[in-house]
């Protein structure tokens, strides 16, 4: 099978494209001139160039493939305009695309839970649960789910929905935490617990794989087809944070951070962000998730519908992947 994988040199779509190719599946990557490709290079995959900007090049590189597997998108920005140009109107040109193929290749989206929004009630979401983003870029992940939506009647369709992941080659997530973990301290936002679902980025392609492959089909609106990937547990912030530590060898306290300070160090790396031009993941958007009480999901229908069966626990995954932060550092 020839897989188009968009973002494959990223966090998640390079895990993605070396397990396509170690089950014998061709890879064919959608690239920039500016990409790090060596990697996908050193796999054996089909590299061209692309851009979400670009639909004629887009149309050149679905035509042909058996499936697309949509990965490219934007978790930091300087403007809720640039969230919806990337994972918004980008995801609706990939869609397209497929749609208007000769032959319309299996198509699998990957959204995010916080295109979900925030646990309430104090239960896991669900894929029947009505969306309610509380960010830009959460409503920009639901508007890419809507852009699939859009092309059903031509193109089967899936999403996957994954809460924050980490492992191998995360450059955002856990070298943070790690940070915090040698300082000795990791802070909180607010006095309230907060609590997380997590999947560690082994799970989630393997998740996909099982979606690519047995996953129903979404139609123009209802649940069925969308998938919640998770580790199959929901952890306290306190938890996450020992369990660095635990990998790490150090010891850390856990100290709640006032909203209004950080409110303060956010409006710093914002003015910072907008003087140079650099996006970065600490946001006023990035904050309105934080605020947050619980980022939950639950994989139930993944885990009865395609037999996804998560294998990292919370203790083992920090262990692969603080190694692995440890690694790349040298």
């Amino acid at each position: 099978m020839r897989v188009l994988v968009t973002g494959a040199t990223g966090f998640v779509g390079s895990v993605l494209a070396e397990k396509l190719v170690a089950r014998g599946d061709r890879v064919r990557a959608v690239v920039r001139p500016t990409s790090k490709s060596a990697e996908l290079v050193r796999l054996g995959a089909e590299l061209v160039l692309g851009d979400l900007a670009s639909p004629p090049s887009l149309s050149a590189a679905v035509e042909g493939c058996d499936a697309v597997v949509h990965l490219a998108g934007a978790v930091k920005a300087l403007r809720a305009k640039d969230f919806m140009r990337v994972n918004g109107e980008g995801s609706r040109a990939v869609a397209e695309a497929c749609a208007a193929a000769k032959h319309p290749p299996r198509f699998v989206y990957v959204s995010s839970l916080a295109a979900a929004g925030p646990s309430r009630d104090g239960r896991p979401r669900r894929e029947e649960d009505q969306a309610a983003p509380v960010s830009a870029y959460g409503r920009s992940k639901l508007a890419g789910e809507r852009a699939v939506r859009a092309v059903v009647d031509r193109v089967q369709a899936s999403i996957v929905r994954p809460p924050a992941v980490y492992g191998p080659r995360d450059r955002e997530f856990v070298p943070r935490l790690l940070r915090m973990a040698r300082l000795g301290v990791f802070f909180r936002l607010g006095f309230g617990e907060r609590r997380y679902s997590l999947v560690h980025v082994s799970d989630l392609c393997d998740g996909i794989l099982a979606v690519l492959e047995r996953g129903r089909g979404v139609a123009r609106d209802g649940p069925e087809g969308v998938y919640f990937l998770d580790s199959g547990e929901e952890h306290a912030y306190r938890e996450i944070a020992m369990a660095v530590c635990a990998a790490a060898g150090t010891r850390a306290a856990v100290v709640p951070l006032p909203e209004l300070a950080g409110l303060i160090a956010v409006a710093g790396v914002s003015l910072f962000a907008a003087a140079t031009g650099t996006a970065n993941v600490l946001s006023f958007d990035k904050l309105r998730e934080l605020r947050q009480r619980a980022w939950t999901c639950s994989s139930e229908r993944a885990q009865r519908e395609l037999g996804y069966a998560p294998r990292f626990d919370l203790a083992r995954g920090m262990v692969d992947a603080v190694a692995s932060c440890r690694e790349a550092r040298g």
